[in-house]
């Protein structure tokens, strides 16, 4: 049986990838600079005799065409940058890279694609279709390398009749996986705000317009967007983490810089949401005598799960690892740039549990003492091989 095959194959490199992960951990990148990271995927696809392509610079593009009779075409992705934070970690694969971790498991979704690819390379005389293997750079990062990778050319030649992800979740435990079919993510935008008014001294606050003061309502008011303008049913999140016065005990400053984010899970009130923040502010900042500039960074769009091949694959999965191994998942939203595979062909993003509090790796994605138990690994590579050789009917 081919699942039997692949199990055997996943066990056999099972300790090669848990090497791979530990030495991209070690080495992490930061998103558009993962030039080291491409040339170690690339490494093992030339030992392997895989043929790949470049793409958006760092990206990596391989092809695996079964032997038998098939047209059909599944891509699979892993992402491969790291992020800005500094890690806590007394492991001998941390971080070497100071400011740098791969605190979002991409080490783990790179390493184990790699295993996915040396495992479907080895059956290439047992499926018909081909598999296309996308290792994209920038997850992280505005506008996101999945965006960049689509434009030049990714889902094309050949064009896949679907793409599957996974990525790492530690709120799962490590043996279990988990999916949720239709809208999975949320959109996310990026919103840089500058309230300008009139500084001085904080003792003479009728001859100043107090750009603070202006701010602070306008953070408040916008609240408004979600609890009063949104319909209840569609999630919306709207958050502010940056707050910059630059002011002093006694001094009123000229300007206030504010920076959010807004998410939702609706693409017609993401645009409607965008206008009213943006009427809703200037307007409140000129009755107070100020002025506001509202810039909204588009980002990503909402993930949607595609409902036949999510099925399918949760199928593949309770077969592969057992029923009481696949999980249901619940909206997150959290924004992923898988998204945008997701608007353009049938999609399926689920997560892989890679928690274990006996090992202390429950702590959350982006966070400096994140970490994974790797016996996830175990049936990552396999899982992968598993739902995309099933998908085109093998």
């Amino acid at each position: 049986m081919i699942k039997d095959k692949i199990k055997d194959l996943a066990g056999a490199i099972f300790n090669d990838v848990v090497g791979y992960r530990q030495h991209l951990h070690a080495n992490p990148e930061l998103s558009y600079h993962e030039f080291q990271t491409s040339a170690f995927v690339k490494e093992k696809l030339t030992q392997w005799g895989i043929e790949f392509t470049g793409c958006a610079n760092t990206g990596v593009v391989a092809l695996i065409k079964g032997d038998l009779p098939s047209d059909k075409v599944i891509a699979l992705r892993g992402d491969m940058d790291a992020l800005p934070i500094t890690e806590i970690s007394d492991k001998p694969y941390a971080s070497k890279n100071t400011g740098v971790m791969h605190a979002c498991g991409h080490d783990v979704h790179t390493s184990s694609l790699l295993g996915t690819a040396y495992i479907i390379n080895q059956l290439k005389a047992e499926f018909g279709g081909t598999i296309k293997f996308i290792f994209q750079p920038a997850e992280e990062l505005l506008p996101g390398g999945a965006s960049i990778m689509i434009k030049e050319g990714v889902l094309e030649n050949p064009k896949p009749d679907y793409i599957v992800g996974q990525h790492v979740m530690p709120l799962i435990d490590a043996g279990k996986v988990g999916f949720r079919s239709g809208i999975y993510m949320a959109s996310t935008d990026e919103l840089y705000v500058t309230v300008t008014g009139k500084g001085g001294h904080g003792a003479q606050p009728h001859q100043n317009i107090d750009p603070v003061v202006i701010a602070s309502h306008i953070i408040v008011a916008l609240q408004q967007i979600v609890s009063r303008n949104a319909d209840p049913r569609i999630p919306s999140v709207l958050s502010f983490g940056k707050v910059t016065a630059n002011g002093a005990t006694n001094i009123i400053p000229n300007e206030v810089k504010i920076e959010g984010t807004f998410r939702t899970l609706d693409e017609d009130w993401r645009a409607e949401a965008h206008q009213r923040m943006k009427k809703m502010a200037e307007g409140m900042a000129e009755s107070m005598g100020g002025s506001c500039d509202f810039d909204i960074h588009k980002g990503y769009p909402f993930l949607i799960n595609e409902e036949k091949l999510t099925a399918n694959a949760r199928l593949f999965a309770e077969d592969f690892l057992g029923k009481d191994n696949v999980v249901d998942l619940d909206i997150w939203m959290a924004a992923e740039d898988f998204s945008f595979y997701s608007q353009l062909t049938d999609a399926c993003f689920y997560r892989l549990g890679t928690g274990n509090a006996a090992k202390d790796t429950q702590y959350s994605v982006h966070t400096p003492k994140f970490d994974i138990d790797e016996d996830a690994l175990k049936i990552s590579t396999g899982l992968m091989a598993y739902i995309a050789l099933k998908q085109l009917g093998n």
